[in-house]
Order: structure tokens, then sequence, then C-alpha cells
């Protein structure tokens, strides 16, 4: 009895040694700043017990499909409009749990230095979520190129153009593709991190942006409303926050130019 009782304690002693497995989350992101800010922050987790795997998308609209189907934990790709857009067309049981980098989008061309030489006719590449695309049709009219309807906002679309002086024609482009055909078009509208990414042209060559004032357009970390309070969230939000890595990761995927972005959470 005394050895089999002396087996059970050294058993249960190993155990004890065991290091507990470390808790694990799926976070979804899209490539270049947001993606590289993500595994900065996950390398750090990992050394407090917390796996990351970040799982990329290069569309913006399956991060919220997966999401939804419990295939990851969290997704950050997208702004506050953006995901109120996606919830109301698609009915999904989102919410945010955290606010993150704000890029400051632009209208951009590699053929002309002033929209003054956009020619008659000239072609324009422009999102095609209603959030995005609205945000471009903006600048577009701030620019003095078009003028659209009174009152559509950043929800504006084509059909809401009323003034189209040059007669420019659109070519809707999924956002992150945007930087492949701005060589090909007049304008197009861009956004730096992904075109620090590409490497085809300078990010702080715009001829127009939207500013970093408005922290709703800053990227977010969205959940399904059930993980809203889950506490490995919240520390990978936490850690995402402090971590000088994550700081670093986000100033090198715009280029170090405090112009073209701004960490929403400090300001």
């Amino acid at each position: 009895m005394k050895t089999m009782r002396f087996a059970a304690v050294a058993v249960f002693a190993a155990l004890l040694t065991i290091p507990a497995a470390a808790k694990g989350l799926k976070i979804g992101v899209t490539p270049g700043a947001y993606a590289d800010s993500i595994q900065a922050a996950a390398e750090e987790a990992k050394a407090k017990g917390l796996d990351v795997e970040v799982v990329e998308f290069s569309d913006w609209t399956t991060p919220n499909v997966a999401l939804q189907a419990g295939d990851i934990d969290a997704n950050y790709f997208q702004h506050r409009p953006f995901l109120d857009n996606a919830i109301k067309d698609r009915g999904y049981d989102f919410t945010d749990v955290g606010v993150g980098t704000l890029a400051n989008i632009g209208l951009y061309s590699l053929k002309h230095k002033s929209f003054a030489e956009v020619p008659d006719g000239g072609k324009v590449a422009i999102a095609n979520d209603p959030v995005n695309q609205g945000r471009g049709l903006l600048l577009l009219e701030k620019a003095g190129l078009i003028k659209l309807k009174d009152g559509v906002g950043f929800h504006g679309t084509l059909d809401d153009i009323v003034d189209n002086p040059k007669k420019l024609s659109f070519t809707e482009v999924e956002g992150p593709q945007l930087v492949r055909i701005t060589g090909d078009v007049d304008v197009a509208l861009g956004y730096p991190h992904f075109i620090v990414a590409a490497k085809t042209f300078n990010p702080s060559s715009g001829l127009i942006y939207s500013g970093i004032s408005d922290k709703q357009f800053a990227i977010r970390f969205v959940v399904r409303k059930d993980r809203a309070n889950d506490p490995d969230i919240a520390k990978f939000v936490e850690i995402y926050h402090s971590s000088p890595k994550v700081k670093a990761a986000i100033g090198k995927a715009f280029a170090n130019d405090p112009k073209l972005y701004a960490l929403a959470w400090e300001k």
C-alpha cells in the first residue's frame, strides 16, 4: 500500500510540473499593416500564455463570414461604418471591442500632378463597397471633379453623382486591389498601407487626403456579441495597445509618415 500511495503522489507531482496548455485565439486580418501589427502583438501574447493564430484574408467580405461561422474568434480589418453596413446587410450579431489604426486614405494619380490635369473622359478607380466608395466620392467632390446629392455623406454611391463635368468613367474595385490598377487610370482611391506593401509608388504622393481626425474610421477589433466580454480577447487588445513592437510595425507599414496614419486609441 505504501508503494502504491507513493506512486500516486509521484504521478500527481509530475502532473503539476506539466505546463498548462496555452489558450488560443484566431484573428482574421487583411495583409499588410493590420496583419503585421497583429502578428507583432501575437508574438508578445505567446510569451504571456496566449497563443494567437493570425489568419489572412485577401478581401473585405470573407473575414466577417468566417467570424459569423465561428472559424475565427475576432477580426481586425474594418472601421465602424463598414461594420454597421455589414450588420445591416447581413444581419451579423457583431460588436467592436477595441479601436486600432486610423489610416489616411487619399486620391492618387501616377499620370497627373493635379486634378486640373485630369482629362475629359478620364478614368477613376474607386472602392466597390458602399462605405469606402462613399468616402472616395466625397474626396472626388472635395477635389472639384464631381458633385453629389446633398446630404449623402459617406453612404453615397455612383448613383448619387449629380454633376460630372469631365464625364469621368468609374471602375469599381475591391479596396485592397486598388493599388494594382492605379497606374492604369487617371485617378484612384488609395490606402497608404496597401501602397507601402505593394512598393509601387510613394504613399505620401496623394493629391488629396481624408484626414486622420475622424475616429469612426479607425480599424476595430470585431467579435460576435457572445464573445464581447471574453477575457482572452480583452487581454490581446490590451497587449496590442501597449506594445512598442506593435507601434513600430504600424509605423513601418505606413512608411513612418505621421501624415498617413494615427493610433486612434492614443488620441
